[in-house]
C-alpha cells in the first residue's frame, strides 16, 4: 500500500504534522539529513519542495528558500540522485511539490519513474490543471503508484471538489484561504466557516490543511476541521535562520505552544 494511504490508516484518531522545506535549502546536499531529522523528531510526512523561479502560489519567504535553493546549484536531476538512498533510512511519507515547468523539463513519465525509483509517494502540482491530470497524467501517476494531491481553496466550487474527491487518491490538500503561503496569527470566522463546510461535504479523501500555521490557534484549528496540519513557512524561515534542522524543528514545536 501507498505509504501516504497507510499513514491515514494508521492515524485516525491522532493529529497529522507534515512540514514543507525546499530542497536545496540551507545547503545544497543537506536534503537527505533534513528528511532523516524531521522523521526522528516525530513528524509524520513530509513535503520537499523542487525549487523554481516563478513559485506562483508561495509567500516571499518559500520564494526566498526557492532563489536561495537555485543559486546553490539545486536541480530535479541533483534531488533524485540525493534521494536514491533515502528509502534505507526513512519509512514515512515524502511529497515532492513543485512547479509545472520543471516537471514538464524532466518528462512527466520520467519525473514519476525517478520518484518510484527513490520512493516518493505523492506530487503536489499546484499549476497542473485538473482536466489536464485527468486527460493525460492521470494514468501515468496511477502506473508508478504516485499520489497526484490537488488543492482546493474557499473560492473552489463544491462540484469541483467533489469531483476532485472522486477522482484522487491520498489525501485533499486544503488551503486555509485564497491567498499564497505565510505564516498567519490566526484563523478567523470566515475560514471557521469554509473549514465546517467542507467538513459538511462527507468526502471520502482525509484533507490536510495548509498555509498560514504557525502557531497554537492556527494548528489546533486546522487539526479540528481536517486529518491534520501542513507546515511551510514557519519552518523554511525556521531552518533559514537555524541551519540545523534538529534546533529549527524544535523551535518550531515552541512556537506551536504559543
Amino acid at each position: 500500500m501507498n505509504r501516504i494511504n497507510q499513514l491515514f490508516i494508521d492515524n485516525k484518531n491522532k493529529k497529522i504534522l507534515s512540514l514543507y522545506f525546499c530542497a536545496g535549502t540551507p545547503t545544497l546536499n543537506g536534503t537527505a539529513h533534513v528528511i532523516e531529522t524531521l522523521e526522528k523528531k516525530g513528524i509524520s510526512m513530509i513535503e520537499i519542495g523542487i525549487p523554481f523561479s516563478d513559485p506562483m502560489a508561495d509567500g516571499p519567504v518559500i520564494q526566498s528558500a526557492a532563489t536561495k535553493a537555485l543559486h546553490n546549484g539545486m536541480t530535479l536531476q541533483k534531488l533524485f540522485i540525493q534521494l536514491k538512498d533515502i528509502r534505507k533510512t526513512v519509512n514515512i511519507p515524502l511529497i515532492l511539490m513543485g512547479y509545472l515547468n520543471p516537471i514538464m523539463q524532466y518528462g512527466f513519465e520520467n519525473f514519476c519513474k525517478s520518484c518510484k525509483g527513490c520512493g516518493i509517494d505523492g506530487v503536489i502540482v499546484p499549476d497542473l490543471p485538473f482536466n489536464d491530470y485527468m486527460k493525460t497524467y492521470k494514468p501515468i501517476a496511477i502506473k508508478y503508484d504516485i499520489r497526484i494531491i490537488m488543492l482546493i481553496t474557499p473560492e473552489t466550487s463544491e462540484e469541483r471538489i467533489h469531483f476532485i474527491d472522486d477522482n484522487t487518491d491520498g489525501f485533499i490538500y486544503m488551503v486555509s484561504g485564497a491567498s499564497i503561503t505565510g505564516a498567519q496569527k490566526e484563523f478567523g470566522e470566515a475560514k471557521q466557516a469554509y473549514f465546517q463546510r467542507i467538513n459538511a461535504m462527507n468526502l471520502r479523501n482525509p484533507r490536510m490543511i495548509g498555509f498560514g500555521i504557525s502557531n497554537k490557534q492556527t494548528l489546533e484549528s486546522a487539526q479540528n476541521n481536517a486529518a491534520g496540519a501542513i507546515i511551510g513557512s514557519e519552518f523554511v524561515t525556521l531552518i533559514d535562520e537555524n541551519i540545523d534542522p534538529e534546533a529549527a524543528v524544535e523551535k518550531l514545536y515552541e512556537a506551536l505552544k504559543k
